[in-house]
């Protein structure tokens, strides 16, 4: 037991130290903790050299990740997900396991026989970091844009795909119809259970004890060890368990508590797992860093043919189709998971484990740094894919304006096309219907230009800051153009620069813009703008009016008037 906390006490001593320096250096954490786990394991320094201790240290931070995605993953919110992520994830799932597994025996790695080296190296590359692409389109502010929902959509389905896998993966020595289908009614009964339970019985006790902070982390707690128990029970895994245990419980009324309870605990603990993680990885020799980065290879090149094709052809255009792609080219750390199950299991052989970390590790740098530079990445490729045949969406659009004399101006033209935009259309639609006539859109977001087209509003698929798609757009014959993205969501460019931009191609039309911050106003308007609309006054002042209302007791009038103006609008991006 006192060797055991030792070995703690060193995963965190070294997992702190590394994360500092990977912090600093901006550099994913997880590659820290891999690092700090070989360093202080029996491949590096060997100060852990208790296998039971590393067992351990890994089992009980795989439960705690494993339940903490579950906690994370929305049934609602796959029900609801559309036909374009559906597609894109199925495709991309599908097509990276079809051609990882022809692609791994072609080099060599088995499949049956008692090995599956093959097999779990396609499911490891068919699934992407949840970790790595959340906290880099969060820091981008990219999670509420079309690539980023479809992109976090195609994660969720990933871990749905994972867990059926982790189902049958006990029984692969043994693969029969009647073994599948044992596995998929202990799943099922599993199911069930933690469901049945979930929605009778913990709702009225975690609202016993919603008050009491230390009873909800412990019954969270008690949940996720005893989904693992009855697991283990059915001859499925504690891990499994754990997952569903997770999601069960993602809906329920209580979830968000629970989450904000265990997310300290769910840290400590998967950094365990991956100092642990670290420590089995042998010092590579050339093999293995020869198979890590074809692994590696594969991986980016089959992300990027099964997710930009099924995007490309539910035509979503170049940029919403190569974004995903660009995001979801690594390594996941639920493969890792699948990874060591397979070792568990003697399913797969250390060497190619080893090999499949040391990808994992190479990718995570290369795809912070990619996804972080994605929108140079997509502009540089969309003309080499259009020079090679690929049509994109302002294709049709393109032919239409030839024939109608390329470049029609309208005498309102709205750069950019976001909530803002979408609300000032609705209210053009039922204040002056005949308004729209005179207005053009410019985006290049493919939900807002096939919605568009098909209302007959004149729209021009394009980025807005790149010239040849304002001139086309006939930015040089409007009257009025509207810049009314704000500076958080605008890519390769901000509102100042577009006005000035802007006002070179038209010294004439009047610019209205777009301001977050205060100090930026007087900047747009030295930059040619001739108004600048700051939101958070409009808020403060509708804010200050539902104050009053309820200070008079008319918030129930107040709410009924809005409710009344919300279902008359038909917006765009609702």
């Amino acid at each position: 037991m006192h060797e055991l906390i030792r070995d703690i006490t060193l995963c965190i001593l070294f997992a702190w130290g590394l994360g500092l320096l990977a912090h600093f250096t901006r550099q994913p954490l997880i590659l820290a903790y891999l690092i700090a786990g070989f360093f202080i394991g029996p491949f590096g320094m060997g100060w852990v050299k208790s296998q039971e201790s590393i067992q351990i240290i890994s089992e009980l931070g795989l439960i705690f990740m494993l339940f903490m995605i579950g906690l994370e993953i929305d049934l609602k919110k796959i029900v609801r997900a559309g036909r374009v992520i559906l597609f894109a994830a199925s495709g991309q799932m599908l097509g990276g396991c079809i051609l990882g597994v022809l692609f791994f025996m072609a080099i060599g790695l088995s499949l049956g026989g008692g090995g599956f080296d093959a097999l779990y190296l396609c499911i490891a590359c068919a699934l992407s970091s949840t970790v790595i692409i959340v906290k880099v389109l969060y820091e981008k502010r990219e999670l509420d844009t079309l690539p980023g929902r479809i992109t976090l959509g195609v994660l969720v389905l990933q871990d749905i795909f994972a867990i059926l896998f982790l189902a049958v993966q006990p029984s692969l020595a043994d693969l029969q119809v009647s073994v599948i289908l044992l596995s998929i009614a202990r799943v099922v009964a599993l199911v069930v259970t933690a469901l049945a339970l979930s929605r009778y019985v913990l709702p009225p006790l975690f609202h016993q004890i919603a008050r009491r902070p230390e009873l909800v982390l412990l019954g969270a707690l008690a949940w996720c060890f005893l989904i693992g128990e009855i697991a283990e029970l059915l001859h499925l895994s504690r891990e499994m368990g754990s997952l569903v245990a997770g999601v069960s419980i993602s809906t329920f009324p209580y979830a968000l508590d629970v989450t904000a309870k265990v997310t300290t605990l769910r840290d400590f603990f998967i950094t365990l797992f991956f100092v642990a993680l670290g420590m089995t990885i042998p010092i590579p020799n050339g093999s293995v860093i020869g198979l890590a980065l074809i692994i590696a290879a594969f991986t980016v090149v089959s992300r990027l043919v099964t997710t930009f094709t099924p995007l490309y052809f539910l035509k979503q255009g170049l940029r919403a189709s190569l974004l995903p792609a660009i995001n979801l080219a690594q390594i996941s750390e639920f493969s890792l998971v699948v990874i060591q199950t397979g070792v568990a299991a003697g399913h797969i052989k250390t060497q190619t484990a080893s090999a499949a970390s040391f990808a994992f590790v190479v990718l995570a740098v290369l795809s912070t740094f990619a996804i972080g530079r994605s929108d140079q990445i997509t502009r540089a490729s969309i003309g080499f894919l259009k020079r090679i045949g690929l049509r994109d969406l302002d294709h049709s659009h393109a032919e239409e304006g030839e024939e109608d004399g390329h470049g029609e101006g309208r005498r309102i033209l709205i750069l950019g096309f976001f909530r803002a935009a979408s609300a000032l259309l609705s209210e053009i639609e039922r204040q002056n219907p005949g308004l729209l006539d005179q207005i053009g859109v410019v985006d290049f977001n493919p939900v807002v230009f096939q919605t568009l087209k098909g209302r007959g509003i004149h729209v021009t698929y394009g980025d807005i800051s790149n010239v040849d798609t304002l001139v086309h757009a006939g930015v040089g014959k409007a009257e009025i153009i509207i810049l009314s993205v704000p500076d958080s969501l605008l890519k390769g460019a901000n509102n100042e620069k577009l006005v000035r931009h802007v006002r070179s191609l038209n010294t004439a039309a009047k610019i209205i813009s777009t301001a977050d911050v205060l100090s930026d106003v007087a900047d747009q308007y030295a930059a040619g703008a001739d108004y600048v609309v700051v939101t958070r006054l409009s808020d403060a002042h509708e804010l200050f009016n539902v104050i009053e209302a309820a200070d008079q007791g008319l918030l129930d009038d107040k709410r009924a008037e809005i409710d009344a103006r919300l279902s008359e609008r038909r917006e765009v991006l609702p």
